[in-house]
């Protein structure tokens, strides 16, 4: 008779070992950091290859002003972005800055370039610095998703949750709940 451990049932890993695309040029940049992160002892390669194993939801393009703002006593390091690098017309000096990342906007390309900075490829890294050595490892902000603002119960008491509604006028969402006089206010 077999033996029950306990173990009922077949339990999926929580996290990716690959990316769900099939874009060529990621799946070699995976090639390469799965072997950096297996032959070297750098925690570096290892939270890179993570994050290229991630959807696009969860790498958040970063803006060059965030960018400036978070590498400003760092001009001798090199950002790394697993994401795309936006540009921002509100930042008008833009930075000496070294940039990898995975995509850059034709604009924000083209205004690094212009303020005498560089960007890189991560197999261009990989050569200049295969431990990460030298790097920041940046990333964008997730909650700023629109989706995110509707997460919630919109319309209970102190929520921020945001409607789908049509319009935020006079005639939309404004009747039980909201006045006294229509059956209640919460």
């Amino acid at each position: 008779m077999g033996v029950d451990n306990g173990k009922r049932h077949h339990v999926k890993s929580g996290h990716r070992d690959a990316p769900k695309s099939q874009d060529v040029y990621l799946r070699m940049l995976v090639k390469l950091y799965r072997f950096l992160a297996r032959r070297t002892e750098s925690k570096f390669n290892q939270v890179v290859l993570k994050r290229l194993f991630m959807s696009r939801v969860n790498r958040p393009p970063i803006s060059i002003s965030r960018l400036a703002r978070f590498m400003k006593s760092k001009e001798d390091k090199i950002a790394v972005i697993v994401g795309t690098v936006t540009d921002d017309n509100r930042l008008l000096e833009v930075p000496k800055l070294t940039v990898v990342a995975l995509r850059f906007t034709r604009t924000a390309r083209a205004r690094i370039l212009k303020a005498g900075g560089e960007t890189l490829t991560f197999d261009q890294l990989a050569l200049r610095s295969p431990l990460g050595k030298g790097t920041v490892l940046l990333r964008g902000q997730r909650s700023t998703r629109e989706a995110v603002k509707h997460f919630g119960k919109p319309g209970a008491p102190h929520s921020q949750a945001k409607p789908y509604t049509i319009s935020k006028g006079r005639k939309f969402e404004r009747a039980r709940g909201r006045r006294k006089s229509r059956g209640y206010k919460a």
